[in-house]
């Protein structure tokens, strides 16, 4: 009970949520209602003039057709009139629905771009598409059938009350036929667009990792998991659509019994003379267009209730906490307040706060320093690039960038200060010379050819059937992983901000590039704090200072020269790479 109760409440805040966001579209909105109601008086007048005609026929022979034509160009007249009221109708109902969803696109997508980076969600899309049927169903036919109702049962008023009242007893039952299923629908239509969720994220999953999944052999465990998904899909959509499509017979069953009704009651009427023929002509068509709005609205219903399921889930992600937003008085660090210098005083930080990370890590970087950081896998070192970056807050203790806390800085002028290069290769559907310039857009295509050469990338880039105007997807195409590692460190070279981050930025590089690299990285670094994630530790030994790291905390420092002549933990992982290499 208390399980119904809490969705209830949850089902009209969404309402809510739905009718604030059509708010701004109210103008539309009341555009549409007048288009509505122009559309049923004249759908309803159009049976009035079809009467009149059938009295106009007394019988064979005898047809007044000096009557008959003033009744033929009016109801002409009509049929036009409504085709046009209900066209600019569905135009102010299609502009409502995909301007509300568009804001609720761009709602949910600048909110993914304020989360942790820990929340990794895929809802967006498929789920205000959902959002959108629904809105469009309930427009187009909701207000019309509403509208439809009142004003057939005025209609029939002013013909005749005792079949009024018959009609007016008897079709509500397809109203309740339609909520009893749509009731029992909702839990279905949510497990739907649940495991659809899950099957757009395992496909994206095993396609963007395609080669793994063939290396591995994981491809009958793949296929096991998306049939297990697939299969359940298969039962939640068949239950749903199945459920739900007994809606509109059932309704229309109940309807047809009312037209039967009101057909043999008017017949005896119109025998007894109480009614002309043309009149319970009229009257037919009346009670199937007062009917036909019932089958209307419980589809409107059935549709809906996906249509809330999906918006629930999209609101969902819109209200998930995002990241502690900059301090009101947060200052922008311009390059020209950047002396390169970076404090880090009893840092305590951990993903899951039962399984402590990072704990009482104090660093003194000096303004222009390469700064080595190694360590075993897990011990922390992409993590602190992480807090540097500010990707995630510290737990404890404080991070200070050219004596400015990190907290006080607005995250997009901190992240601006530092050029990252990442094991990672990231590229952009565009051209080489897009992606090169991706943090500098307004760079020239000098410029752009200059970062080139100094990444040692100008050379494949030139062998390129359209060169720097080469079009490349995300996934990179026909790139090497070395190339498109090339791009991204050209990427940097373009910026070249006062602070650098490399992250294993030479992984994917052949060892003859990776010594023309290093040596771009030499000229690059000079003059500049730079932090230097590597597992091969030959890459660092021209380092300042190399942080040696185990489990959170900083067990070594020193350069390498010191560290090997201490012979402790760096020197144990230097011999033994050595060893391997020999």
């Amino acid at each position: 009970m208390n399980e119904k109760k809490e969705r209830s409440i949850k089902n009209r805040e969404i309402y809510r949520r739905i009718l604030r966001l059509i708010q701004p579209y109210r103008h539309l909105l009341i555009l549409s209602l007048i288009f509505a109601v122009v559309s049923v008086v004249l759908t309803l007048y159009a049976p009035v003039l079809t009467g009149r005609g059938i009295d106009l026929v007394i019988g064979k022979g005898n047809v007044d057709f000096d009557g008959l034509r003033p009744i033929l160009v009016r109801f002409a007249l009509v049929v036009a009139a409504t085709a046009l009221a209900q066209w600019l109708m569905n135009l102010c109902n299609n502009k409502i629905t995909y301007h509300v969803v568009k804001d609720i696109r761009t709602q949910a997508f600048e909110h993914l771009e304020e989360l942790p980076l820990r929340y990794i969600d895929s809802k967006v899309i498929t789920d205000a598409d959902q959002l959108a049927d629904g809105l469009l169903m309930g427009f187009s036919q909701l207000f019309t059938g509403i509208i439809t109702i009142f004003g057939t049962l005025g209609f029939m008023l002013g013909i005749n009350v005792a079949i009024t009242v018959f009609v007016v007893v008897m079709t509500p039952m397809s109203l309740f036929v339609a909520s009893f299923i749509a009731r029992r629908t909702f839990s279905m239509f949510r497990a739907q667009s649940e495991a659809r969720a899950a099957m757009t994220g395992l496909v994206d999953e095993m396609v963007g990792n395609q080669k793994i999944v063939k290396a591995f052999s994981y491809e009958k465990e793949a296929e096991q998991r998306f049939q297990a998904i697939n299969e359940k899909l298969r039962t939640s959509s068949l239950k749903a659509i199945f459920f739900s499509s007994l809606t509109n017979p059932s309704t229309r069953f109940v309807n047809n019994l009312v037209s039967t009704g009101v057909a043999i009651i008017g017949a005896v009427m119109a025998i007894r003379g109480r009614l002309t023929v043309g009149q319970l002509s009229c009257f037919v068509s009346y009670a199937n267009q007062y009917t036909k709005p019932f089958n209307e609205i419980s589809g409107v219903a059935t549709e809906f209730q996906n249509a809330v399921v999906c918006a629930g889930r999209v609101f969902d992600l819109i209200d998930e906490m995002p990241q502690a937003p900059d301090a009101p008085d947060a200052l922008a660090l311009t390059p020209e307040r950047v002396d390169g210098s970076v404090e880090l005083e009893n840092v305590a930080f951990s993903y899951k706060k039962n399984a402590p990370l990072i704990q009482n890590l104090s660093l003194n970087v000096k303004p222009g320093q390469r700064i080595a950081i190694v360590g075993p896998t897990g011990c922390g070192k992409t993590t602190m690039i992480n807090l540097l970056m500010r990707f995630y807050d510290v737990d404890a203790g404080e991070i200070r960038v050219s004596g400015y806390p990190i907290k006080s800085l607005t995250r997009d002028s901190l992240r601006r200060n530092y050029g990252m290069v990442l094991q990672e290769t990231w590229l952009k559907a565009g051209t080489v010379a897009e992606n090169i310039a991706y943090g500098k857009p307004d760079a020239s295509r000098e410029e752009i050819i200059q970062a080139a050469k100094e990444a040692h990338a100008h050379g494949f880039i030139s062998r390129m059937p359209d060169g720097y105007d080469t079009q490349i997807s995300e996934s990179g195409g026909n790139l090497s992983q070395g190339q498109k590692q090339l791009l991204c460190i050209a990427r940097v070279m373009l910026c070249l901000p006062p602070m650098l981050i490399l992250d294993e930025a030479t992984s994917s590089i052949d060892t003859r590039t990776e010594i023309r690299i290093q040596k771009a990285f030499a000229r690059m670094m000079q003059g500049r704090t730079s932090f230097i994630v590597a597992h091969r530790l030959s890459t660092i030994k021209e380092a300042d200072v190399i942080l040696v790291m185990k489990d959170g905390h900083i067990i070594e420092q020193g350069n390498h020269e010191t560290l090997l002549a201490e012979g402790g933990f760096y020197a144990e992982l230097y011999n033994s790479q050595f060893a391997r290499s020999v």
